[in-house]
């Protein structure tokens, strides 16, 4: 019953939270009415009550989260205010820093000074903060950069998002932040002395510190559910806590040494690994379980589980809109409450430590699945085998990584004891890379409310009939729900695996693949394949693939080398005959190439004049000018390519190009319209030349962009002239893959999500 209260006053605490931080106009009536509302239940007729003490203490509860939240909010709308204009900001780091995409390091930050530049002014409220990889970034160093502002949505925690032009560490760590961030620093230089699989991941397993983490290794613990390994969490601080309890009392400590030793050696911990939110709410957990050792008074894990998230939350109420946190703390209440049951239900087919070992991962992905359905466009169908296999190791690689990182002033035994642990890593690192490689290890989402929904349901009908709760109807119900999801699931297996190439039609010659935000765009023409870009995410662009039959690219448009356009490169390495790319800026771009040369391709630099066949279908380069002294990279040196001939429709690509390049392009007199398709320029962009458009007059105007884009694309003022050249607009965002073909009397077209094989726009040319 302790439990049950303690969980009521937390999921309260959180509702409370939420409804203020998402709704900051109303944290002081809600705070107001909460506070009222505790007097009246606490003073009135009814106070004796069963259960009037929990509604009194709840709604306390919820009248300081709403206080907390109202306090904070004229600052944060202050800073609000700056959205979209360029900053000065003097902040002091919070949080640890990691590797973005963009090669930026990302981390939070408290500002002391910020506004227009040349008159910030004292404002403390968080931010989030992209900065150019350099030393001394760490916690409780000061930062005083200049930067483009952007304001965050409702809820988020960080009022700007600050994407820094130049900035550089105005005072570096010092004390006890200045000596972690130095251990941290010298276990990264010693884990990466070592081979690969396993060095970069290290120093994630031990303090959290995934800066040496590859993309690439990144992307596959995310697919095989093992990313939580490398988030220090509630395992972490238990093993520190036991660790040092155990030596304080074999040295003879008392219990009261023993609890402040390791209270002491728990913040210490805390600090090297920065306070994240599952480190936080793991270190005040922790803390409370020694509180009540200290006392004589144990209690209950739910418990103190319920107060640790209550606590956290009186004081910033901004994490509960955090997935971070709100996964540590659902993961922790799933091995409490659920790994029991499930363990029970299972040890009637399996013995009892193996229904116990599947068991804990089991109850965490349940629980866990419809939190992470609601931001992720994944599913972790492998996430269960994996972490049964991985779990072993992570322990090991986590206590004695640690050791090596504390040992640090004692380089021999420091570099011994990275030695050991990186077989531990490498062990997590090769199942992550196996696991998620493997066909079907990720099942493919619609991030959102309703896929939570239908995952908890799942999740739920699964509990029960593993763990044989409830009444007979139930699980009757659960049976019916899981045998729906399997069909529609195998059905989808199917349909994207070995019957993939059933859902195309045969006749298709152009396909705008659904890879987000980004272009992957496939010309065919007698058996021969032409692929312009590959989208960012080589998953996305392996699927599109399949699902057309296409096993090789004989030739592969890189139009230029940015992520969107450039990132899924990896699902064509190996099976890529020809490669026309443009000019390169970055010493990526060239590692790039080289890389896909040394799979095989043939690499052939791209500019107007360019010409050659793919099949029966002639194409031919029109931008940009050989030798161009004015577009040297980037959107504006992408590589446009026309396609005719061979039942492919008369079609254009137009890359990123923007509208100052689109003008001399229509005035190079390489382009003589009209055009059956053409691939509108940077995703439906706003940087259009109207007049290259009435040049080419296309019948069918084909955008690859993604669902929800933060660029607003595409824009409503391209649509428009778009729409008054009376071209058919395709977004693959709203129609997902988009495939094309010639039929006699126009082109046709067929499309994912809305089928269509209607003749577009009359006689294409």
């Amino acid at each position: 019953m302790k439990d049950l209260r303690s969980a009521v006053l937390a999921a309260s605490v959180w509702v409370i939270a939420l409804l203020t931080v998402l709704l900051p106009g109303a944290a002081v009536p809600l705070g107001v009415t909460a506070l009222l509302g505790a007097c009246g239940w606490a003073l009135g007729p009814g106070r004796r009550r069963r259960g009037s003490g929990l509604v009194v203490l709840s709604l306390l509860c919820g009248a300081v989260v709403a206080l907390t939240s109202a306090a904070a909010q004229p600052a944060r709308d202050r800073a609000a205010e700056l959205g979209g204009r360029a900053v000065e900001v003097t902040a002091e780091i919070t949080s640890s820093a990691s590797v973005g995409s963009d090669g930026r390091l990302w981390l939070d930050a408290l500002t002391m000074r910020l506004g227009p530049p040349g008159h910030a002014e004292p404002l403390p409220v968080p931010v989030r903060i992209g900065i150019d990889p350099q030393d001394g970034v760490d916690l409780g160093a000061e930062l005083t950069i200049a930067g483009q502002a952007k304001t965050t949505d409702a809820g988020e925690r960080a009022t700007l998002v600050v994407f820094t032009t130049t900035g550089e560490v105005s005072r570096p760590a010092s004390g006890i932040f200045a000596i972690a961030a130095h251990t941290r620093a010298d276990l990264i230089d010693r884990a990466t002395t070592l081979p690969e699989p396993g060095a970069g991941l290290l120093p994630g397993l031990a303090v959290g510190d995934t800066r040496a983490v590859s993309e690439e290794l990144n992307a596959a613990m995310l697919a095989s559910g093992l990313s939580h390994l490398t988030a220090v969490s509630g395992a972490n601080c238990a093993i520190v806590v036991a660790a040092v309890f155990w030596i304080v009392a074999l040295c003879g400590g008392g219990r009261r040494t023993r609890v402040v030793v390791s209270l002491a050696a728990l913040g210490a911990f805390v600090v090297l690994v920065t306070p994240e939110p599952s480190v936080i709410r793991a270190a005040v957990m922790a803390a409370l379980a020694m509180l009540t050792v200290l006392l004589g008074r144990p209690s209950a894990g739910m418990a103190m589980l319920s107060v640790a998230v209550a606590g956290i939350l009186l004081t910033d109420p901004w994490l509960a809109t955090s997935p971070g946190f709100a996964l540590s703390a659902a993961a922790t209440a799933a091995l409490l409450l659920l790994a029991r049951p499930l363990a029970r239900g299972m040890s009637r087919w399996v013995p009892e430590p193996v229904a116990l070992a599947l068991a804990v991962p089991l109850a965490a992905q349940l629980v866990c699945g419809p939190i992470v359905a609601l931001f992720s466009e994944q599913q972790s169908i492998v996430g269960v085998v994996a972490n049964l296999i991985a779990e072993p190791a992570a322990p090991i690689a986590t206590v004695i990584g640690l050791l090596a990182c504390l040992t640090a002033p004692l380089p021999p035994l420091a570099d011994l004891l990275a030695a050991t642990a990186w077989l531990p890593s490498s062990w997590i690192a090769t199942t992550a890379t196996v696991s998620a490689g493997l066909p079907g290890a990720v099942l493919p989402v619609v991030a959102g409310p309703l896929t939570a929904v239908v995952i908890a349901l799942v999740s739920a009908a699964i509990a029960v009939l593993l763990a044989r709760s409830g009444s007979s109807r139930l699980r009757a119900s659960a049976g019916v729900v899981l045998t729906v999801a399997l069909a529609l699931g195998g059905a989808r297996i199917l349909l994207t695996g070995p019957l993939a190439t059933l859902t195309a039609p045969d006749d298709w010659s152009i396909a705008a693949c659904d890879v987000g935000q980004g272009d992957a765009v496939l010309v065919r023409s007698e058996g021969r394949v032409a692929l312009i870009d590959t989208g960012p995410d080589p998953g996305a662009l392996s699927d599109c693939l399949t699902q057309l039959g296409v096993a090789r690219i004989d030739l592969l448009v890189l139009t230029h080398y940015d992520q969107d356009h450039a990132g899924g490169l990896d699902a064509v390495r190996g099976r890529t005959g020809t490669m026309l790319h443009g000019p390169t800026s970055e010493a990526k771009d060239g590692r790039m190439l080289r890389d896909a040369a040394s799979a095989g391709a043939r690499l052939v630099p791209a500019a107007a004049g360019r010409h050659g066949e793919l099949g029966a279908a002639s194409w031919q380069v029109l931008w940009p000018p050989p030798g161009s002294a004015a577009f040297t990279s980037g959107n504006d040196a992408g590589i446009v390519v026309e396609f005719s001939g061979g039942d492919v429709p008369r079609s254009i690509f137009l890359a990123d190009l923007s509208a100052t390049p689109q003008r001399m392009l229509a005035s190079s007199g390489r382009v003589r319209g009209p055009y059956a398709v053409v691939k509108v320029a940077h995703h439906g962009s706003k940087d259009q030349d109207p007049g290259l458009y009435a040049q080419l007059q296309p019948r069918v105007a084909l955008i690859s962009v993604g669902e929800g884009n933060d660029y607003g694309h595409p824009r409503d003022e391209t649509l428009a002239f778009l729409d008054a050249l009376n071209a058919r607009i395709l977004r693959t965002d709203q129609s997902g893959r988009i495939l094309l073909g010639m039929r006699e009397g126009g082109v046709a077209v067929w499309t994912e999500r809305s089928p269509d094989p209607m003749a577009a726009g009359g006689g294409g040319p």
